[in-house]
């Protein structure tokens, strides 16, 4: 599927001016790309999280969920007084006096700053450096859409003007006019970045958000599709662009905040999740996501400053207090594969097991008195096995466990982040608001993003268990929403103006994390292309620097990714079998147009059958071997690491990466079970 106004188009970017040297970077030139079509054919078989698919299957068995999330289309006073409660016991115990102290250090940064390491987040710390290429620059630029590009421009056109003001001369004394041994040099006049800068903003449609028609409306239909194919910031300006025709203003209904069951149509070369990409493919991602949610906040109006987290004293707690990198680091030390702190494990699989089904569960406070005994018990006797949990209420160890996230030295959401989530709220549209959900996931650290979805799979559990605990979504939502959003180091605008609606609204951003967390949890098909598209791009600068060159390998490329041979014979691939830290073998496959990445490990099974000696598996009562935490990988070419979903098909795959191998290897350990 394709938007209109998807398809990239010639740009260029201005420099951003340098202290010590004001010059311009040659313009940038791209040449439209051509539609591939193999990445970005829709498969039939459209992709939904594993409780929408429940839904599906079974709709009486869950009938009584949905009926009462369809009744609790906004949360009740009982669910706004627990809020505001929770609001208030995170004032009274963390110590908030440490706000005012931290707006004046967050406005005391000084001018141009936050640009400069937007521009270094986003991989462009090329296009302000004294010694930049052009070549350097166009890898990561030639992947951009129009939008994304216009939304470099506009920070390099900030950087500039503030560069030049904080280099502007003071005003001359009276002394000085008659010394002109002391006259200093000036920067050039600034007022054509002035316009540039203008210029570039008023190019952005501006159409008020309360004008835009939400498609949640009452009648509404309870399924929506999520389409990935294409950047979220283009999908923004189509629907604005429609949002202000004037049949579409005259049409607005009233506001339904019931929940659709969400569809993401999936592609032909499967769902690829956060844990499936290698870490520098990982890293390429995160500055993709950066650019392109900064492009959806500047279409959306969104104004989000990046904030610095407040130095803090040292805390001599083991667990409360303690950075969330150095626990995990500490932690691997004893358990290396874990990829969230075995505190909070131990916390979560008590509540799993014990907590769940207790009524009130999370609102319900546990008695003060016993919750300190048992930290203090936890941070003496956690680390050396002596903790014994028979005892334990399950709502003193719900408080811990809000406590723990509270207590953090950074919030779990980064101070970079934590406003932007805040200002999900303000979106009207669920599909915008999920699209920058999604990129704000991928932005964040893989010990926070670890954390962050261990944690909603516990809230998960815990509303499917309403009928027993009394906590439905809007319940739980109210009650976590304040332990997320609030951060005594972070300033935070979650409390201010009429309470309700923004306790209501800042509940909503955490009921969607929690309702929609398997999809919050992928990467895009967009970004995936644009990946795949910034290593081809790098591989061919190392191996072609010359740039009197560069337009005809790229016209070379493109046309011989165009011939490749698309056709539905037979063709084969020899498989490498990697079960351990040597090569184990190897395995001849023929696919075609609908073989799929589970068809290849079933044969691969089926082989091991009949070779028990090959690898590590598990040995079945006749003697034969199974692999069944294996996966097929690709390797190299335009990807690092790709672990493949079982549906991908194989010829799409070829086509797209022809250059990669192809790798059965066991998966990586990324559960967080004890």
């Amino acid at each position: 599927m394709q938007f209109p106004g998807a398809r990239l188009n010639r740009f260029r970017l201005r420099p951003a001016l340098s202290p010590a040297k004001i010059r311009r970077v040659k313009p940038l030139s791209r040449k439209k790309k051509d539609r591939n079509p193999s990445p970005t054919e829709m498969s039939v078989e459209p992709w939904a999280s594993p409780q929408d698919q429940a839904a599906a299957e079974h709709p009486y068995s869950t009938s009584h969920t949905a009926s009462s999330e369809d009744q609790e289309q906004h949360p009740d006073k009982l669910c706004l007084d627990s809020f505001w409660s929770e609001v208030e016991t995170i004032r009274q115990g963390s110590g908030y006096t440490d706000l005012e102290c931290s707006r004046r250090d967050s406005r005391q940064s000084e001018e141009g700053e936050q640009e400069e390491q937007w521009l270094v987040d986003a991989g462009l710390s090329t296009l302000i450096s004294e010694d930049s290429e052009d070549v350097d620059n166009a890898v990561l630029l030639s992947t951009l859409t129009r939008t994304q590009a216009e939304a470099v421009q506009r920070r390099l056109d900030s950087y500039t003007l503030s560069l030049r003001k904080r280099n502007k001369p003071a005003p001359r004394d009276v002394r000085d006019i008659f010394n002109p041994s002391i006259s200093k040099t000036r920067l050039p006049d600034s007022h054509h970045s002035e316009d540039s800068a203008h210029n570039s903003m008023a190019s952005l449609p501006k159409s008020p958000l309360s004008a835009v028609p939400t498609e949640h409306q009452r009648g509404a239909p309870k399924e929506e599709f999520f389409i990935t194919d294409v950047a979220y910031c283009e999908q923004a300006v189509i629907f604005l662009k429609q949002a202000s025709l004037p049949q579409n203003n005259s049409q607005r209904r009233k506001e339904d905040c019931t929940l659709p069951r969400v569809i993401c149509p999936k592609c032909r070369l499967g769902v690829t999740r956060v844990q499936d990409l290698s870490h520098s493919d990982m890293k390429k991602v995160r500055q993709l996501a950066l650019i392109d949610m900064t492009a959806l906040c500047d279409l959306l109006e969104l104004e989000v400053k990046r904030q610095k987290n407040s130095k803090r004293k040292n805390t001599e707690s083991p667990l409360y207090g303690v950075p969330l990198a150095t626990l995990l680091e500490n932690d691997q030390k004893m358990k290396p594969n874990t990829s969230i702190p075995l505190y909070m494990q131990a916390l979560l699989s008590f509540l799993e097991k014990k907590g769940v089904d207790s009524e009130g569960i999370l609102r319900v406070p546990g008695s003060q008195s016993r919750i300190k005994m048992l930290q203090q018990n936890l941070e003496t006797n956690f680390y050396s096995g002596q903790v014994s949990w028979d005892d334990v209420s399950p709502n003193d160890a719900a408080a811990l466990l809000k406590k723990f996230i509270r207590e953090l030295p950074a919030p779990l959401l980064t101070p970079e982040y934590l406003n932007t989530f805040s200002a999900v709220r303000d979106i009207t549209e669920l599909r915008q608001k999920l699209h920058m959900l999604n990129l704000l996931i991928l932005l964040l650290p893989e010990p926070n993003r670890n954390t962050l979805k261990a944690l909603l799979e516990f809230l998960s559990k815990v509303v499917s268990r309403e009928r027993k605990n009394r906590m439905n979504l809007w319940a739980v939502a109210t009650i976590m929403a304040p332990n997320l959003f609030l951060h005594k180091a972070i300033p935070s605008r979650l409390t201010e103006g009429a309470e309700k609606g923004h306790a209501e609204k800042a509940a909503d951003v955490m009921r969607l994390l929690i309702r929609y967390q398997d999809l919050l949890w992928t990467i895009p098909n967009f970004l995936m292309s644009q990946v795949r598209k910034l290593n081809e791009n790098s591989n061919r600068r190392y191996q072609f620097y010359d740039r009197r060159i560069k337009n005809l390998l790229r016209k070379i490329h493109t046309d011989s990714r165009d011939k490749t041979d698309k056709n539905t014979s037979e063709l084969c691939r020899t498989v490498k079998i990697q079960l351990g830290d040597l090569v184990s073998g190897t395995l001849e496959y023929q696919f075609n147009i609908n073989s799929r990445a589970s068809d290849l490990l079933t044969q691969f099974q089926r082989q091991s059958l009949r070779s028990p000696d090959n690898g590590k598996g598990k040995m079945r009562r006749n003697g034969s071997v199974t692999y069944p935490d294996c996966a097929l990988f690709e390797v190299g070419g335009n990807i690092g690491e790709h672990c493949l979903d079982p549906d991908t098909h194989l010829l799409d795959l070829f086509n797209s990466n022809s250059g990669g191998e192809w790798v059965i290897k066991l998966k990586p350990n990324a559960g967080r079970g004890l």
